[in-house]
């Protein structure tokens, strides 16, 4: 009997795994061309190197905007910002720490993201438009990596003490290796899509990349870096973190739409086991940004502290939890941060050298959710 049961799921696993589609099969020649129809999000078998006909119109939008969201790290200028940073008493030891520790998570943060898209997201997501947005966030991931390198030169900072901080400050640890556990088994040659048993787990470690890692791992070291920008400190800095943080609500918003998508093209994976789990993982998210909240701001400072981080927090995480169909979980969470909403709003208008003024096109045009 249990012969005949392994027999048949490994005849499951071996019909689904011929079903799937990579882009690299060999050429159909006289194959007729992919309908709408046949595209899905994920286990699809239409031709994965055939963009048209686009089914989800959503997509390819985010890909326009990622492109016409088009910024370069080296355009900012940072002279204001190494003059204060290296002045002995330029900024106190609480904005200094503030400063350093955001730039170690955020330096590799990027990387852990990039990979997790190159060498696993990418691979199990059969939709063609959907993969070409995924390129435009991979080359973004690099562009912020090459931010943070930016910031930390220009300031002349110990680069292997900051690039190495992930290995060495508890709390940027935790956040890192929270993220490479739903990496791994999605990286794993071996992992396929095709049975409810992993289509659930690639939905989930969707959820916890898009949602968690990008949608609230974020959003403390965003907060305090700019509002030292708010202050006239740090501006350079805070303009690079500005752009990031425009781009990053894309990939936050365009993450959901994939989530969203393959649980309605997939409505038996959303089970109450599974939504359960996911409630769970995000409180977890939420638990662990906390901690960072207090690790980086132990005192009060900047007109912020800890407890006011926590609020913002669930605040945050409830809106998650709205945009993916799940009740909220924090009732009566408010927004301690109002101007946060406002300085998303980048002005398309930027005079980085004081001679020149560049437009980003769609900077005044998109709607930011925080």
């Amino acid at each position: 009997m249990v012969d005949t049961v392994n027999d048949t799921s490994k005849q499951i696993k071996e019909q689904a795994e011929s079903r799937k589609t990579t882009g690299l099969e060999a050429l159909a020649f006289g194959k007729a061309a992919p309908q709408v129809s046949d595209k899905r999000m994920i286990n699809a078998e239409a031709d994965l190197n055939q963009i048209l006909p686009i089914k989800y119109d959503w997509a390819w939008g985010a890909y326009l905007n990622g492109n016409a969201n088009s910024w370069d790290p080296n355009e900012i200028n940072m002279a204001f910002d190494r003059t204060l940073y290296q002045s002995p008493h330029g900024l106190t030891p609480d904005e200094r720490m503030i400063v350093e520790r955001n730039l170690g998570f955020f330096s590799t943060a990027d990387s852990l993201v990039a990979n997790n898209l190159v060498l696993a997201v990418y691979r199990h997501i059969t939709n063609p438009e959907c993969r070409q947005y995924l390129l435009r966030q991979a080359y973004e991931e690099a562009l912020h990596t090459h931010a943070y390198l930016h910031v930390v030169q220009s300031l002349g900072m110990d680069e292997s003490r900051i690039f190495n901080m992930y290995r060495e400050i508890p709390s940027v640890a935790t956040k890192a290796a929270w993220a490479l556990t739903y990496t791994e088994s999605l990286s794993d040659p071996t992992f396929s899509t095709g049975t409810p048993e992993n289509d659930q787990r690639l939905l989930r470690d969707l959820i916890a990349f898009y949602v968690v890692f990008e949608g609230i791992f974020f959003y403390v070291g965003f907060t305090q870096i700019l509002s030292m920008g708010r202050r006239n400190k740090m501006v350079g800095t805070a303009e690079q973190f500005q752009y990031i943080m425009r781009d990053e609500s894309l990939h936050l918003n365009f993450g959901i739409d994939v989530i969203n998508q393959i649980h309605i093209e997939n409505p038996h994976l959303w089970t109450p086991t599974f939504e359960a789990e996911i409630i769970e993982m995000i409180k977890t998210g939420v638990d662990l940004e906390y901690q960072y909240a207090i690790d980086t701001m132990p005192r009060g400072i900047l007109g912020m502290n800890a407890g006011m981080f926590k609020e913002y927090l669930q605040f945050i995480a409830n809106r998650r939890f709205r945009q993916i169909g799940l009740p909220e979980q924090f009732p009566g969470a408010t927004n301690p941060f109002p101007w946060m909403s406002e300085i998303m709003d980048l002005k398309k208008e930027k005079n980085f050298f004081e001679t020149r003024v560049t437009e980003y096109q769609v900077g005044g045009a998109l709607s930011w959710d925080e």
